[in-house]
């Protein structure tokens, strides 16, 4: 066959196709010491691409001091062995993790690990630029040793300083244990216990485990969020609550004689209103993405507990039954702080829909006074016209029998009449007639026009 398919791929199909494999688990080999840290760069006014480049330029720092070639700019994964230790990098849309994995080179209690971590082989210089970006930090110990369950837990119980633990079976060979607390040296702390795991079973616990402590500490960042949006929702509402009941106060049948100071009044909550609005509109935009974050992060770390199929150690809560007792309730304080904002969202726009409507209600009876007003002017005109059209008649009438009289004087000196005075006396009430039927004729003329102007404009 000639044609090459790579020439029929749409843009977009490597890449694609590439993304179920472009983050692998680390393959681990028990025993094994791991160190994870997880780098936020909290730059909400920067782009993706910026935070991206600060992650990466972590990266190039770290990857330069041990005289290693960075990844792409682009890059979204990074895995290579430094000898001493080996490194995994991941990018992620907010965040950064570096997992440092490395043999231990000689056995070792819980205690004695803390001391050889592979944190300790990163310079201080690079981990002093991590300073205010270190949401989480986190040792992992995967331990094979063959001691007695009483030996292993009590060494267990002296790591975690007697601290409440979550611990189970899971994935079907292994133990887990952690009090998921923040020790004195700054790092969280895991232990696995290797008791029968697959090939590459437990580079996939490790990974699921960390990546729990992870996403947990993303998704509770909406916490502080909603604890500081609550007190202003509350400044919010009780200021929502004012102006509903002045506009119940000024729900009443409207005075006619005062429609200007209600309009005013009116206006004035209108401008409140509109202020509240413009205010649930910032924290909204604010906090939202922080809000459906968690939620989505929260989701992930429920996804990673189911997949650690989890079997009951006796006299110890799960991964899972700890989770649901501690994070649960700062996401249900997340979930009903954005569920509140949205509804207050709501009834603010409800109140000034309303209240524009008492005050579209308050602007026509204004115009209904002022229609009324041009209505009574237009009859007094209407009056002063017609009587204005009655000295009209008389005046013209007046100079029409006037121009008569001359005519008749004249006549009568040529003898054509014999009575100018009863001439013009009957002339009179001739001529006003006349007049009169001329000016209601040429008023009607007039009318009809406009009429007739005016239904050929409805009509276009």
């Amino acid at each position: 066959m000639s044609i090459h398919f790579f020439q029929l791929n749409h843009p977009a199909r490597v890449p694609l196709a590439a993304e179920i494999h472009s983050r692998p688990f680390l393959s681990l080999n028990a025993p094994e010491l791991l160190s994870h840290l997880a780098v936020y760069h909290e730059t909400p006014t920067e782009s993706a691409s910026t935070t991206q480049e600060q992650q990466h330029a972590l990266l190039l720092a770290l990857c330069s001091h041990f005289g290693v070639s960075a990844p792409a700019l682009e890059a979204k994964y990074f895995y290579f062995d430094f000898g001493p230790f080996r490194l995994k990098w991941e990018c992620h849309t907010e965040f950064a993790t570096y997992t440092f994995a490395q043999h231990p080179e000689a056995e070792f209690n819980l205690e004695q690990a803390l001391n050889r971590m592979p944190i300790t082989r990163i310079p201080e210089a690079w981990l002093y630029r991590l300073q205010g970006k270190l949401l989480v930090a986190a040792h992992l110990v995967l331990d094979n040793r063959p001691l007695s369950a009483n030996e292993f837990g009590l060494e267990v119980q002296s790591l975690f300083k007697g601290h409440a633990l979550a611990g189970s079976k899971v994935m079907q060979g292994g133990e887990f244990w952690s009090d998921f607390v923040v020790h004195a040296d700054g790092f969280s702390r895991f232990v696995i216990r290797d008791v029968d795991m697959r090939a590459q079973q437990a580079g996939r616990l490790a990974q699921r485990i960390l990546e729990i402590e992870t996403y947990r500490m993303m998704a509770l960042l909406g916490l502080p969020v909603a604890q500081r949006t609550t007190p202003q929702l509350n400044a919010i509402e009780s200021e929502l609550v004012d102006l509903a009941g002045a506009m119940v106060a000024a729900d009443h049948a409207l005075n006619e004689t005062q429609l200007d100071q209600e309009n005013d009044a009116e206006r004035h909550l209108l401008e409140k209103i509109t202020h509240l609005a413009a205010r649930i509109e910032k924290l909204s935009l604010e906090n939202n993405y922080r809000f459906s974050a968690s939620k989505a992060y929260i989701g992930l770390v429920h996804a990673r507990i189911e997949e650690l199929r989890e079997q009951r150690v006796e006299g110890l809560p799960m991964v899972a039954e700890f989770m649901d007792r501690r994070l649960t309730p700062a996401m249900n304080t997340c979930d009903a702080v954005a569920n509140r904002q949205e509804a207050l969202a709501r009834r603010i726009a409800n109140s000034n829909d309303l209240l524009r409507t008492r005050v579209g209600i308050v602007q026509e009876m204004q115009n209904r006074q002022i229609l009324q007003s041009l209505n009574a002017r237009a009859a007094q005109q209407l009056h002063l016209q017609q009587a204005v059209e009655g000295l009209s008649v008389a005046a013209i009438s007046y100079y029409v029998i006037g121009l008569f009289g001359y005519v008749a004087k004249a006549a009568k000196e040529f003898g054509w009449l014999a009575h100018t005075e009863s001439a013009i006396g009957i002339a009179v009430p001739v001529v006003l007639a006349g007049v009169w039927l001329g000016l209601r004729r040429m008023h009607g003329s007039l009318h009809a026009k406009r009429i007739e102007k005016e239904h050929g404009k409805v009509i276009a």
